[in-house]
């Protein structure tokens, strides 16, 4: 597998009014191309920092960022952003808020409009591109949100603690949902998320980054034994406990 994103020795500094805080120090990783990557570690330790340096957000200090091997320092087509909250414009359709990507962009032509429309189809959301968000259930907002962003045709996908508002059961099933949608359109996918069992359930490979200053402590690979892998399939699995016990022990050391 290719490599598509590379993080370089990257640091970042703040500069509060006593001293100066170092956030994230000589963080060096690598994302295959169709990988999802999942980062976890204490709180405070840099995690949304970090996302929000890859895409372009929050300026570096120090080290670099490429994408197919060029250099990165500011805010790439490449790179598609979706947060916790799914931040739909309840004043607009459904299909109106799928667009709104692109007409930012200046890039709606009938042929972008189509691959909009034919994402809702494929992800059974089409009967609803004339209602609102207010008529959506949570797990089908963020499934929106998710449509909304890939109808720019990001290379990379980063979610920065994407399904932490949705209860539970709804999480369960968003996650299950939206990990089949990024392998059918084989989005690069970088997550941040706080939740040790939605990182193994979901990831090729998780990164544990160390207490403040954030750096790599481990990049684990996760492997199932499974032939038709999902996130809920996963977390049934005899593999998915020791896993856990792992990054559980992992994270415990810096807390």
């Amino acid at each position: 597998m290719a490599k598509l994103l590379e993080v370089q020795n990257l640091n970042k500094k703040y500069q509060s009014s006593q001293n100066e805080i170092l956030a994230l120090q000589d963080v060096n990783f690598y994302v295959n191309d169709g990988e999802f990557f999942s980062i976890i570690g204490p709180s405070g330790c840099g995690k949304s920092t970090l996302l929000s340096i890859i895409a372009g957000l929050e300026d570096k200090s120090s080290g670099e960022i490429l994408i197919q091997g060029q250099k990165v320092n500011d805010i790439s087509s490449k790179i598609g952003y979706m947060l916790q909250k799914d931040c739909l414009l309840e004043w607009r359709t459904i299909l109106s808020n799928i667009l709104f990507g692109l007409e930012i962009k200046g890039k709606i032509n009938n042929e972008t409009k189509s691959y909009a429309e034919n994402l809702l189809k494929k992800y059974n959301l089409y009967e609803f591109k004339d209602k609102y968000p207010s008529e959506l259930s949570g797990g089908m907002r963020q499934r929106v949100a998710l449509i909304r962003t890939l109808a720019i045709k990001p290379k990379i996908l980063l979610l920065d603690e994407a399904f932490s508002a949705l209860d539970y059961q709804t999480r369960i099933m968003v996650t299950n949902d939206i990990y089949h949608i990024l392998k059918e359109e084989n989005i690069t996918t970088i997550m941040v998320t706080h939740d040790i069992s939605e990182a193994i359930s979901m990831s090729d490979k998780v990164l544990v980054l160390t207490k403040r200053p954030g750096t790599v402590k481990k990049i684990h690979d996760i492997q199932f034994d499974i032939k038709d892998r999902s996130p809920i399939n996963c977390r049934q699995n005899p593999e998915f406990t020791k896993y856990f016990d792992t990054l559980w022990r992992e994270l415990g050391i810096d807390e």
